[in-house]
């Protein structure tokens, strides 16, 4: 068997500390997927290293996203989109006849 050292195993869960994940309050058991429940409230939690504790609140599946991936800002596009040149592509509309 290949087991890692104690160290080894010590580090790869530190690096985990501080991981932040998002868990929807939905009534009993209902369905936790965050696209099912978008304006759900959620519960941020922080990975300390042995469980999940509280660390925040989010309103709705917009601001969550927010707080756990601050850096994914869409960057608005540059310009027009390009325009199609001439073809007869699989998926093109054919051309009416003249």
């Amino acid at each position: 068997m290949d087991d890692e050292t104690l160290s080894e195993w010590a580090e790869r869960r530190d690096t985990r500390i501080g991981r932040l994940r998002a868990v929807p309050l939905v009534p009993g058991g209902g369905p936790r997927g965050s696209h099912l429940n978008p304006d759900a409230p959620r519960a941020i939690q922080r990975w300390n290293g042995h469980m999940w504790e509280p660390h925040g609140f989010a309103v709705n599946l917009a601001e969550t996203k927010r707080i756990l991936f601050p850096d994914t800002e869409a960057a608005p596009a540059s310009g027009p989109a390009p325009r199609l040149g001439p073809g007869t592509g699989r998926h093109r509309k054919p051309q009416a006849p003249e």
